[in-house]
C-alpha cells in the first residue's frame, strides 16, 4: 500500500468546481479548520435501495450510506482478519463439533434501539428468513441477493427474553465463513411488524423486505441516526446515537454527499466543503491534484473489488456461447489495465480468476488458456467462421443476418469505465461487432432489470469468498444478473460453502471459475486499485479497509477530531 501525507495549501490548481452543499463554512484562507465534530464525506455513486440484501440495494455505496446505523454482530478488519462486535455480541461464538453443528450468540442486555425496543433474537431470525433462499420462509425467495450461508441453516432460535440467539445448521452442513452471519447489518424486526407485517407468514416477509427496500430507517442501533430525510442520490445526514448503548462517537455529525463529478472533489476538499473521501471509482486526475496538496493524508492500494465486463445470455445473439468467446477474445484486457489504471499504479495487470486476485494463496489462472482477454482478432474470427459467422465489409452476419448491436453499459460519472466502454468498442468493431456505448443513473436497478447486453460494473471482496461463486453464477441467484445457468457450475458452488475448510472451498470454487471462463460468461478485467484521502487538519484515526465494502467508513465512530 502506498500512504503519502501531504500538507494542504490554499487551493488545487487547475480545478474550480465545488460541490453545491457545504459541510462546514470554510475558514477565510481556504485551508482546513471548521466544526471538527461535523465531517462531510464524498460517496461517489448513488445507491439504488434501502435493503441490503436484495440484489438492487447491495452495493458498495448502500452499505457505506447504512454503516453505524445497523448494529453488526462483527466486521473485518484491514488486515482481512474478522473481530466481534462486543458492544452487541458480549462472548465470543464459537462452532459447536456436533452435526448439526450450531453456535450462540449473547447480546448485550442493554443492546437497544433507538426508539427503546431491544436487539433481539428476531432481528437475527429475519435475516435468517430473508437470505434462506425457502420460499416456504420468504414468498418469492424474499428478492435476495444470495447471501448463501443463510440456506444452510436449519434454525434461528431465541432464548432469555430473546437476548440469547441459536444458529443451527442443517445435517450435514457446514461453512468455513458460518461466523459472517448478518455481517452487514440486522433489520430491526418490530418495525416491520408495527407496519402490520406477519413475519411468521412467506408473505409477510415478503412485504417486510419490500417495505425496508423502499423506506430509510427512522431508528438505529448502532452508533449513527439518520437525521431527516436521507436521500439515496443526494445527502445523508448521520448525527450520534444518544440512545447508543456503547461509547460515543467523537465526530458528532457525518454528512455522505453523493457526487459522481470527480473533477470537482479537490476544489471541495480544499474549500473546506468536504473533508474525505474512499471512493469506489478511479480517477488519475484526482490522484494528481492529490499529490500537489499539504495537510492531505491519501493513499492507493489494490483489491478490496475487482472490474469485470457481464454478457446478458438472455440477449438471442449472446446465447451463442462461440459470439460470446469471441467478444472475449477480441478484448484486450491488458491494454485496459494500462490504459485505465497503469500511469498512477504501474504495477497493476490483469485479473485471470472470477474469485481469486494473482496474490492470493488459491489463485489458479482459469483465463489465459481459453485465449479470452488476449485482444487478438485473428483468433476470434476463427472461432466465429467456424460457427458459421461471416464478415461483411465491417458487419458480422450468421446466416447471411447482421449480428445485431449490442449495448454496453457502465455507470455514469465513472471515468475508468468509461474509458474501458471506449476500449472495448474498438475492440469489438475489429471483428464486425458494434457495441453502443450507454450509461445507467441507476446500477443497481440495470442490473437487477437485465437491462443490458454487456456490461461493465465491479464486485466488492471480502476475505469469506466461500459464497461469492453461487452469488455470481447459481443458477437461481438474485445477483446472477445475466441468465449464466449451468448444472454442473450450480453442483460445484453449492458444494463449495457447504465444505469444513477455505482450501476445500478454493478448489470447488476455482472448478467452477473455469467452466465460468470456458462458456464465457463473465471476463474478469482487473483488481481495481482503490484509493482515499483526507484532511488532517480535521480528523484523525483514518484508516482504509479493502477487506470490507466500508472502505474508510468502516471505523468511523473511531475518527478523531483535530482541534
Amino acid at each position: 500500500m502506498q500512504i503519502r501525507r501531504k500538507m494542504l495549501g490554499a487551493a488545487a490548481v487547475g480545478v474550480s468546481a465545488v460541490l453545491a452543499v457545504s459541510a462546514c463554512s470554510p475558514p477565510e484562507d481556504g485551508a482546513g479548520g471548521g466544526d471538527a465534530t461535523s465531517v462531510t464525506w464524498i460517496i461517489s455513486q448513488p445507491g439504488s435501495a434501502w435493503n441490503h440484501n436484495t440484489p438492487e440495494g447491495g452495493s458498495v455505496y448502500l452499505i457505506q450510506m447504512v454503516h453505524g446505523i445497523l448494529p453488526v454482530p462483527g466486521y473485518w478488519s484491514p488486515e482481512g482478519q474478522w473481530e466481534w462486535n462486543t458492544d452487541l455480541i458480549v462472548n465470543e461464538p464459537t462452532l459447536s463439533e456436533e452435526d448439526p453443528l450450531s453456535w450462540t450468540y449473547e447480546i448485550n442486555p442493554d443492546a437497544n434501539w433507538s426508539d427503546g425496543e431491544p436487539i433481539t433474537a428476531d432481528d437475527f431470525i429475519w435475516a435468517w428468513k430473508m437470505n434462506s433462499g425457502d420460499d416456504e420462509l420468504c414468498a418469492e425467495q424474499c428478492n435476495s441477493r444470495g447471501a448463501t450461508l443463510e440456506t444452510l441453516f436449519e434454525s434461528v432460535e431465541g432464548s432469555e427474553d430473546g437476548k440469547t440467539v441459536t444458529v443451527t445448521m442443517k445435517e450435514g452442513s457446514q461453512h468455513p465463513g458460518w461466523f459472517t452471519f448478518a455481517g452487514d447489518g440486522l433489520y430491526p424486526s418490530h418495525v416491520a411488524e408495527a407496519e402490520g407485517f406477519d413475519l411468521d407468514t412467506p408473505e409477510g416477509m415478503l412485504e417486510s423486505s419490500n417495505y425496508f427496500n423502499d423506506n430509510p430507517l427512522t431508528i438505529s442501533g448502532a452508533q449513527y441516526i439518520f437525521d431527516g430525510a436521507p436521500e439515496l442520490d443526494g445527502r445523508i445526514v448521520k448525527v450520534a446515537n444518544e440512545e447508543y448503548y456503547g461509547e460515543q462517537p467523537e465526530i458528532q455529525e457525518i454528512i455522505l454527499e453523493v457526487n459522481t463529478e470527480e473533477s470537482s472533489w479537490v476544489a471541495a476538499l480544499t474549500n473546506g466543503e468536504v473533508q474525505g473521501s474512499s471512493p469506489a471509482t478511479w480517477s488519475d486526475d484526482v490522484l494528481t491534484q492529490l499529490e500537489s496538496l499539504e495537510n492531505v493524508e491519501y493513499g492507493v492500494q489494490s483489491g478490496g473489488s475487482w472490474e469485470h465486463l457481464d454478457l446478458n445470455t438472455q440477449n438471442e445473439a449472446l446465447s451463442d456461447v462461440a459470439l460470446r468467446q469471441a467478444i472475449f477474445t477480441a478484448i484486450d484486457v491488458e491494454n485496459i489495465a494500462t490504459r485505465t489504471y497503469g500511469e498512477k499504479f504501474p504495477e497493476v495487470e490483469p485479473r485471470t480468476n472470477h474469485v481469486f486476485s494473482t496474490t492470493s494463496e488459491f489463485h489458479e489462472d482459469v483465463i489465459t488458456p481459453t485465449g479470452q482477454g488476449a485482444g487478438d482478432a485473428d483468433a476470434a474470427m476463427e472461432i466465429l467462421e467456424e460457427a458459421g459467422y461471416e464478415l461483411d465489409g465491417e458487419s458480422l452476419t450468421l446466416d447471411g443476418e447482421a449480428v445485431p448491436a449490442l449495448r454496453l453499459r457502465y455507470t455514469a460519472g465513472h471515468v475508468a469505465r468509461e474509458i474501458i466502454a471506449e476500449l472495448i468498442q474498438a475492440d469489438l468493431a475489429e471483428i464486425g461487432v458494434t457495441a453502443e456505448i450507454e450509461t445507467t443513473d441507476d446500477l443497481g436497478g440495470t442490473l437487477f432489470e437485465a437491462d443490458y447486453d454487456l456490461m461493465i460494473f465491479g464486485w466488492s471482496t471480502t476475505p469469506d469468498f466461500y459464497s461469492s461463486p453461487h452469488q455470481y453464477w447459481f443458477s437461481e441467484s438474485g445477483s446472477n444478473f445475466g441468465g449464466y445457468s449451468n448444472d454442473e457450475v450450480d453442483e460445484l458452488v453449492e458444494a463449495a460453502m457447504n465444505v469444513p475448510s477455505p482450501e476445500e472451498s478454493a478448489v470447488l470454487a476455482n472448478e467452477a471459475a473455469a467452466i465460468v471462463a470456458e462458456e464465457a460468461y463473465v471476463l474478469p478485467i482487473v483488481d481495481t486499485p482503490a484509493y482515499f484521502f483526507y484532511d488532517t487538519t480535521y480528523l484523525g484515526n483514518v484508516t482504509d479497509n479493502n477487506s470490507q465494502s466500508r472502505r474508510a467508513l468502516w471505523n468511523q465512530h473511531e475518527w478523531a477530531a483535530v482541534e
